[in-house]
């Protein structure tokens, strides 16, 4: 009788954090539905909303600067973070495990500290705000999660088949290309993705490096809140979610949390 207790209430708990954490969130969805501009009640079904998105210029002009600083930081991130997670696997040298320890300082400080330091830093070596301050901010934050996703999928790869391939007569790169990298591919995806919606939904980072009129689309609605808030944010941030988690759901797919797909 008390595990059964223990166990509904264990179910009723996460159902309680589950509701708390999506409840907003559907609430938000559903009023980018509405046709009332105040959220007025009943409820009546209409797009008009997400049609108004489409013709708001500084909504789409934000959104592609979002889209094209996220598969720049993508890319960068991604080769970077797969060349670290396989020379942090084969080779062993001095620092390696103060270094595999400072990876993951990064993913747990604050946001706003690290936009305060990079913002410093930048004006300091002279590069300023800007879209370069802003791609090189987001690369540096999405940086870790490639390592680590990548890390976790090369966990399970056996080293005797790179060693089979050289005994074979296979360069290094060939080991790489054939044997190392098709293996690792899942975890090279999720992390990927990973990086990507770090950048396409980092607000405070981007907030501290943008130039004035020249914001990604976390900053605009932002902005858009403090000036007033209107239904259109609702359908963008709408859109924003289920792209964000869309990525996460990919990226948990592939990855498999390190293990065999």
């Amino acid at each position: 009788m008390s595990n059964r207790f223990l166990n509904g209430l264990g179910r009723f708990y996460l159902g309680l954090v589950l509701f708390f954490l999506y409840a907003p969130i559907l609430v938000m969805a559903a009023m980018s539905l509405n046709a009332s501009e105040f959220y007025q009640l009943p409820f009546t079904f209409s797009t008009e909303w997400y049609s108004r998105l489409w013709s708001n210029d500084e909504i789409l002009t934000a959104a592609w600067r979002s889209v094209w600083i996220a598969i720049v930081v993508t890319a960068i991130a991604t080769s970077l973070g797969t060349a670290a997670a396989i020379a942090l696997f084969r080779y062993e040298f001095p620092g390696k495990k103060i270094l595999q320890v400072l990876l993951f300082p990064p993913i747990a400080i604050p946001w706003l500290i690290t936009g305060t330091a990079m913002l410093i830093f930048f004006f300091g070596v002279g590069i300023g705000r800007g879209s370069p301050a802003v791609v090189v901010g987001h690369v540096a934050l999405a940086l870790p999660y490639v390592i680590v996703v990548v890390t976790a999928r090369l966990a399970t790869f056996d080293r005797a088949l790179e060693e089979a391939a050289r005994s074979l007569g296979a360069s290094p790169w060939r080991v790489t290309r054939s044997v190392t990298l098709p293996w690792i591919a899942p975890g090279i995806i999720a992390g990927g993705l990973l990086a990507f919606a770090v950048s396409f939904d980092q607000f405070v980072v981007s907030y501290f490096l943008s130039e004035p009129g020249d914001s990604t689309l976390p900053v605009l609605i932002y902005t858009a809140i403090r000036k007033g808030f209107t239904p259109e944010i609702n359908a963008i941030s709408t859109i924003i979610i289920v792209i964000s988690m869309g990525m996460m759901i990919l990226a948990a797919r592939f990855s498999n949390f390190g293990g065999e797909r």
